[in-house]
């Protein structure tokens, strides 16, 4: 379901624009959507009023909580939505959400449980902000980053539909709407036109071409020269940093040859590197660099000029990494 689909209900019903824009305000915010039963009459026209009920518990529908994993750096939830399939989202610390925008993915980087299933579907820009609305009734949410399953970039039209929505209408910040994607130049042509533009994260992971082209095997060919050049003149027209993923896998883009790469490649740049040690998981081949070897990175970027943040791998405590609850859960009890 899209966000369109519901305005359309609406209006089928009498909705006038502002009886729709209070409904996706409350939707967005996880408050009832009749106002009270008797306060919607005062409000919304008899039909519309009726019809409410069964909304509500359509909407609910999209997406409803299996399961929860609480670990030190947040909890990841499981989630069914109405087709049987699943996906994660994470509450994270400080009011913040990871959402997912596919279930699986079709970019297939290596180091990723995501991505070994390939991409099965697209979520509908509605199944995205359920998400926000079903966290939001677990505790308040501030912040939304669309780095759960699957490539936002690949689904643009809906993600960008949802992003309008919690911007304008669902009470998030523009600059804490968080688009992250491996780089796509439609990314780069669309966002900037939007109403609402949303912060952005580039998943860079090493400044070799050849070497990210082996890592995400299905990310567009663009050299990551071309990819600081393309973000910086996005962090220009709006104002915000552009925030570099860069997953650590020891002996892969952990050496002293990346960190001198990294601080040539974003010298003068309004940007943040964030370091994240791989989260693991068995049977992908990679390992989790040590601690002191990545403080070592992260000092060294530092004294560089280049800001630089050690993020820790959420969900490494519960082995809850991206795709892998969804993983298990797909796998038939013995």
């Amino acid at each position: 379901m899209n966000i369109d689909h519901i305005r359309q209900r609406l209006r089928s019903v009498g909705a006038k624009p502002a009886h729709q824009a209070l409904v996706l305000r409350n939707w967005t915010r996880a408050l009832p959507l009749d106002l009270g039963r008797s306060r919607a009459e005062d409000f919304f026209p008899r039909e519309m009023c009726a019809t409410l009920p069964g909304l509500a518990e359509e909407l609910r529908g999209l997406v409803r909580l299996r399961s929860e994993h609480a670990g030190e750096d947040g909890c990841r939830l499981l989630l069914a939505l109405a087709d049987g399939q699943a996906v994660e989202s994470v509450l994270l610390p400080k009011g913040g959400l990871c959402v997912s925008t596919q279930v699986g993915c079709a970019v297939g980087c290596t180091f990723c449980m995501t991505g070994r299933d390939g991409l099965q579907r697209q979520l509908g820009s509605a199944e995205i902000v359920a998400q926000v609305a079903l966290a939001r009734r677990l505790r308040p949410v501030k912040k939304v980053v669309f780095m759960g399953m699957g490539e936002p970039a690949h689904n643009l039209d809906n993600v960008l539909e949802a992003i309008e929505l919690l911007g304008a209408l669902g009470d998030i910040g523009h600059k804490n709407l968080v688009f992250s994607t491996v780089g796509d130049r439609r990314v780069f042509e669309r966002l900037p036109r939007c109403a609402v533009k949303p912060a952005l994260a580039l998943s860079l992971h090493t400044t070799k071409a050849e070497l990210r082209a082996r890592l995400l095997p299905r990310a567009p060919r663009i050299d990551p020269a071309e990819l600081v050049a393309l973000c910086g003149e996005y962090a220009r027209a709006t104002g915000y940093p552009i925030q570099y993923q860069w997953t650590l896998l020891e002996g892969i883009n952990d050496g002293d040859d990346e960190v001198e790469a990294i601080a040539r490649l974003l010298d003068g740049q309004y940007a943040v590197m964030n370091l994240i040690p791989w989260n693991a998981v068995d049977g992908l081949g990679y390992r989790r660099p040590s601690p002191e070897r990545a403080e070592a990175m992260a000092l060294a970027l530092y004294k560089r000029g280049i800001l630089a943040k050690l993020r820790q791998s959420a969900g490494q405590d519960v082995d809850g990494g991206c795709g892998q609850l969804r993983a298990r859960a797909a796998v038939p009890a013995r």
